[in-house]
This record gives structure tokens, C-alpha cells and sequence, in this order.
């Protein structure tokens, strides 16, 4: 195996795990708020309401922040050169996203579909689409990325 395929195995390997560590989050989260609570947002307004009345918009938002910084200086070591860098976050977060949802899976039995709407991030307020959309958006990622890394341009 060559040497940037080993490090690609490597990039793979810390975003499934970072998808781990974010998905436990998730379900921690699940257990300390009540079911019966998550069951009352019906509109993007109601959810807005939710989290803030949580108080865990901040540590959420802060949470995330941090999540987008070790994808960012995962790839900045990965890479060699600036396309490498950004091909290896592209492939990192794609991963990692795919990952999470997997596991909320495994653990929760959530997204019963890829058409369950979920949040997706917190920052800078909250983004909500069906669960297909970062899948989707994911793949496209892990792809483009993968394409930067090793397609070679014909000269």
C-alpha cells in the first residue's frame, strides 16, 4: 500500500471515530431530555425555542465549532499542499457525517428514514433539512475529495 493511502486510511479512521464521539453526544443528549419534550417541535420556530430554552445552545454551538476545527487541522496535517489540505477535510467530514448518522442508527434506531428532518448545526442559528440532504452532500464531499487527492492531470 503507498504511503498517501496509508495516511488516507488513517484520515478514514479518525472521522469514523470523531462520527462516534458525535453521535454519543447525541445520545446522551437524548437521555438527559426527555422523549416527551423532543416530541413537542413541530415547526423550525419551536425547535429554536427548544434549544434555547435547554441551555445548551451555547455549549452546542461551542461543540460544533470544535468539531469543525479538529476536521480543519486533521486535514491541514494530512495535506501537503492546499488541495490536498482541502481534499482531505472534504473526505474527513463526509465521513465523519456519514458515520454519525450510522451510528445514531445503531444506538437509537434514528433516522427511522433519510427523510426525518433533523439539525444540523447550531451556528451561526439552526440549520434543519431531511437527513438525506448532508447524506447526499456527504457523498459529493467524499468524492470530490478523493478526486482532488489522486486524479492526476494529463499533460
Amino acid at each position: 500500500m503507498s504511503n498517501s493511502k496509508k495516511r488516507l486510511s488513517v484520515l478514514i479512521l479518525f472521522a469514523i471515530a470523531m462520527g462516534y464521539v458525535e453521535a454519543m453526544v447525541v445520545v446522551y443528549l437524548r437521555y438527559l431530555i426527555p422523549v416527551s419534550e423532543w416530541s413537542s417541535i413541530s415547526t423550525y420556530r419551536d425547535l429554536c425555542v427548544f434549544i434555547r430554552n435547554t441551555g445548551i445552545m451555547w455549549s452546542e454551538q461551542t461543540r460544533e465549532f470544535a468539531t469543525i476545527i479538529m476536521l480543519f487541522c486533521v486535514a491541514f496535517l494530512f495535506g501537503k499542499t492546499i488541495k490536498e489540505k482541502l481534499a482531505s477535510f472534504l473526505v474527513a467530514f463526509g465521513i465523519w457525517d456519514i458515520f454519525y448518522y450510522l451510528f445514531l442508527y445503531l444506538w437509537l434506531r434514528w433516522p427511522e428514514n433519510l427523510f426525518v428532518w433533523d439539525v444540523l448545526f447550531l451556528i451561526p442559528s439552526p440549520w434543519v433539512s431531511p437527513v438525506i440532504i448532508p447524506v447526499c452532500v456527504s457523498i459529493v464531499m467524499i468524492t470530490t475529495g478523493y478526486y482532488l487527492l489522486f486524479h492526476r492531470v494529463q499533460e
